[in-house]
């Protein structure tokens, strides 16, 4: 206990000197949103990888996906290191930060009011940003609850508490660039700590060959008459699996917290190798955790999920493994929970200033107000989602899956396909614009409340926002050609970006 103690309180520490250390650099806006729109790969890169993967991953998906897809779950973890982290970064990294500069805006909701000359895509976009980042922060207390119960036997509010306390705390003080630096260091404690894990619950298995002939053994008929299908390459429901992937991985490209991310890229070279160093991240991170899941059936005699819930799969995993690793294990969790609040408040908070209270309920804001706001905002937003994940927990809605699930499909299947093509196609309407927010809102909404009258393959939350994002990257082009064009003279502003000349060193451009 002295250990894990001492572990948590170095960190804590650190976490909240390294809020104050930034405090120069959160004087203004722009500073304290975008951290100068100056920060380098590594930090960037960990920044982005940091916020994706969180306790939603490593407790919740990668203990319910591993036990119902087995070792094929792996595919989950290279879905997002590919599509997720590396693709984005080359479709939307360098437009994103050309694009976003040049029209002064610094939130997505932002973008979409000065790309498509329209304040009230801005407000609807602002909207939807603040209410679905709600359920995604209290899914992230839910996954920590669990092993700081198992590690510490603290009550589970009590552990809320403390993770937001801290949090608020370095984001209020350095803004972006805190969190962009802690990110960094939670980004190595969670590549040492899951290769750790990974190996110690292996060893405990007999090493990776036995363990892996164990688990073949394992049967539910219920899942599939097969044997060995919890180790076959793409696991007993392919299309399922299928499902999960785009929404975890397709899905980043319309998050606010993660393109928000390109936003602060501080020039070309950062782009190359933020690119390089977010797959590398998420290859270990996220492979590893789905990997890790993906042993949890070898538990299956001491585990009822019907009773327990897929969330108690990782804990019941870990319960075994000494306290040094335990220790490492709480402060891996924290690391990953703590990156992903602090993207989620700064992205909800700034929004809501920028995109909703500056101009439309406050004229003539100033700077220091607007920083004022936004600090009070990320208090706010906190408080909320504290108490929302405490009632959740006291009503016995513990899957951690389905929260997430539901945020991520109405935020990606709004965003996605306008942000994607409004950066690349200057024939998106506000029309098209509309109808992605509309249809994606409603159908995550009506999931929410009214799932069981939805079709089968609908029922999910995961599987309905990957259909959200498909669909409406399917029809936002047709409904844009079918629709009235947008001003010729406000795309031509836009694109007009992409088009200034600049002088690059010889050994970029030979010349003539």
């Amino acid at each position: 206990m002295i250990v894990k103690l001492a572990l948590l309180i170095l960190f804590f520490s650190s976490m909240v000197a390294v809020g104050f250390y930034c405090r120069k650099h959160s004087t203004n806006v722009s500073g304290f949103v975008l951290g100068g729109r100056s920060v380098g790969p590594w930090l960037t890169a960990f920044s982005f990888g940091t916020s994706y993967f969180s306790a939603v991953i490593f407790v919740g998906y990668a203990g319910q996906f591993g036990w119902k897809y087995g070792i094929a779950s792996t595919w989950i973890g290279i879905g997002n290191a590919l599509l997720g982290s590396c693709l984005a970064w080359i479709v939307l990294g360098r437009r994103t930060r050309i694009m976003t500069q040049h029209l002064d805006s610094a939130t997505m909701p932002e973008f979409f009011g000065r790309r498509f000359n329209s304040d009230a895509l801005k407000i609807g976009a602002s909207i939807i940003t603040f209410v679905f980042l709600i359920p995604y922060t209290a899914s992230l207390y839910n996954g920590l609850s669990r092993l700081f119960g198992m590690a510490f036997s603290i009550d589970y509010s009590v552990c809320i508490i403390i993770m937001a306390l801290l949090t608020a705390v370095y984001v209020i003080a350095g803004g972006y660039m805190a969190t962009a630096i802690n990110d960094f260091i939670q980004g190595i404690i969670m590549i040492f700590g899951i290769i750790a894990v990974i190996a110690a619950v292996l060893i405990n298995h007999g090493g990776f060959t036995t363990a892996l002939t164990t688990l073949s053994q394992v049967s539910d008929p219920s899942v599939s008459s097969q044997s060995g299908v919890f180790t076959s390459f793409f696991g007993p429901d392919p299309l399922g699996l299928l499902g999960v992937i785009i929404l975890t991985s397709l899905g980043t490209w319309g998050l606010p917290q993660m393109v928000g991310k390109f936003y602060a890229i501080s020039d070309e070279h950062a782009i190359t190798k933020g690119m390089v160093i977010s797959t590398f991240f998420a290859i270990i991170v996220a492979g590893g955790s789905y990997f890790l899941g993906g042993f949890g059936r070898l538990y299956s005699g001491i585990i009822d999920v019907k009773v327990d819930g897929y969330d108690a799969i990782i804990p019941m995993m870990l319960e075994s493994l000494p306290d040094i690793l335990i220790g490492i294990v709480v402060i891996l969790v924290l690391s990953a929970s703590m990156s992903t609040l602090s993207s989620l408040v700064m992205a909800s908070s700034s929004t809501l200033t920028l995109d909703l209270i500056k101009d439309n309920v406050i004229k003539n804001m100033s700077e220091k107000k607007q920083i004022l706001c936004i600090r009070i905002l990320i208090v706010v937003f906190i408080l909320i989602s504290v108490v929302i994940a405490i009632v959740q927990y006291k009503s016995s809605v513990t899957f951690i899956a389905q929260l997430m699930g539901i945020s991520w499909g109405a935020l990606a299947g709004s965003f996605l396909a306008p942000f994607l093509y409004g950066l690349y196609w200057k024939r998106v309407t506000k029309t098209a614009v509309w109808f992605s927010f509309l249809f994606s809102t409603l159908l995550m909404i009506g999931n929410l409340f009214f799932g069981q009258f939805y079709p089968l393959w609908l029922k999910s939350p995961i599987n309905a926002g990957a259909f959200a994002m498909l669909l409406t990257l399917a029809l936002v082009p047709i409904i844009s050609l079918m629709t009235k064009p947008p001003k010729r003279e406000l795309v031509e502003d836009a694109f007009s970006a992409y088009n200034r000349m600049v002088a690059v060193p010889i050994k970029e451009d030979l010349g003539e």
